[in-house]
């Protein structure tokens, strides 16, 4: 077992962190105040490569793995998880698309998201489903024999109404009302399909620079073509999109755990207290100590489940002990640092009461934490009262 990054692996880790550290963790407190998505630094972290790296050279990516792609977007949200996550919503969307779309489909709509200049969303949940993917309501109904009309409405989806973004991915039931098992159906929509709405974007806790909203369809009409695999068969594509987001959501909150304990071991360092800094004090260095072993472990168990990936091991335990292991971890740490900063820690402009905001939602998009404690334990041979 080698746990060494390769020299290649090493060049791209660093020259997205020295890009993060010097363009865009000294923004990331405005981005959080003023609350305006990035247009002009998403689209240099294009410039950059990072959004090319996972996929195929012929659609003007990097070909590498996912596993270059956990590394640069745990630099990314080191600095600030709120861009990390509008680059890892596009990235997981457009590896759906690649991975099941119809090649014309691919043609027309991936490439400028590959290159970083456009981005994407992907829409699951709704007001009231959201990790229950069978509770669904919005609803896509043929129109002849070449057009689908969908009606409903969905809500919390990242990264759909940015002025770069061009379209969504949408899951519908497809099936009749009366039919007695849903059906589900993936489509590409446009952001001009007639009838398709963006709302307006939520106040939130954290994540204040990325862009989420809710999203309304009255009839909203698309081609037969702007469906992503095959109809009907739209909720395991989905799945298959989420296990994605699910580790690229790790890779984010590792990030943010690497840059709590960052700030704190800085602080206990050059903070005087009780006659001598801070960090010599025994009970500062066990949090410390706590927080250095949550961003290790959680490390290890996110750059297992990337590697698998790469090696063609579709391993649902280890995404999901990923992405429950990870996003619990930068929580966590993010709580430490706060605690070892005091006071100051709890102000708007300290970085780490950010990172705390931040991190919140991780244990809970793309499936909960306890989402995937069911699956982990599913995974583990047990009778799960889950579907």
């Amino acid at each position: 077992m080698n746990f060494d990054l390769t020299p290649d692996q090493q060049q791209l880790q660093a020259r997205v962190r020295d890009f993060a550290q010097a363009e865009v963790a000294p923004v990331a407190e405005k981005l959080d105040r003023d609350g305006v998505f990035p247009a002009a630094l998403y689209r240099q972290l294009g410039d950059l490569g990072v959004m090319s790296i996972p996929f195929d050279e012929k659609y003007g990516g990097m070909g590498l793995g996912v596993f270059e792609a956990v590394l640069a977007l745990e630099e990314i949200a080191r600095a600030d998880q709120s861009l990390a996550v509008s680059a890892m919503v596009s990235m997981a969307t457009g590896l759906t698309l690649a991975r099941f779309g119809r090649q014309p489909l691919i043609d027309k709509w991936l490439p400028e998201i590959v290159a970083g200049q456009k981005m994407c969303a992907i829409a699951g949940t709704e007001p009231n489903a959201g990790s229950d993917t069978a509770g669904f309501r919005t609803r896509a109904r043929m129109i002849g024999n070449d057009r689908w009309s969908i009606s409903g409405e969905k809500a919390y989806i990242t990264n759909a109404g940015t002025e770069l973004t061009i379209f969504t991915l949408l899951l519908t039931v497809s099936s009749p009302p009366d039919a007695p098992k849903k059906q589900f159906t993936l489509f590409l929509v446009p952001n001009d399909a007639k009838g398709y709405v963006r709302g307006e974007k939520y106040r939130k806790l954290g994540w204040r620079s990325s862009d989420t909203r809710p999203l309304y369809f009255d009839d909203c009409e698309v081609d037969a073509d702007n469906v992503v695999g095959e109809a009907h068969k739209g909720r395991w594509i989905l799945h298959k999109g989420y296990q994605a987001a699910r580790l690229f959501l790790a890779a984010c909150s590792l990030g943010l755990a690497q840059a709590s304990l960052d700030h704190a071991i800085k602080y206990a360092q050059e903070r005087q207290a009780f006659g001598g800094s801070l960090g010599r004090l025994q009970l500062i260095q066990e949090m410390i100590a706590d927080m250095a072993v949550q961003v290790d472990t959680a490390r290890l168990v996110t750059y297992r489940a990337a590697w698998g990936i790469d090696q063609g091991r579709d391993n649902l335990k280890e995404l999901s002990m990923a992405k429950y292991l990870a996003t619990e971890a930068g929580t966590k740490c993010a709580d430490i640092a706060i605690q070892v900063h005091g006071g100051w820690g709890y102000m708007d402009d300290c970085p780490v009461s950010r990172y705390y905001r931040d991190n919140r939602v991780c244990t809970i998009g793309d499936g909960s934490s306890q989402i995937q404690k069911l699956l982990i334990a599913r995974e583990c041979g047990l009778e799960v009262n889950f579907t």
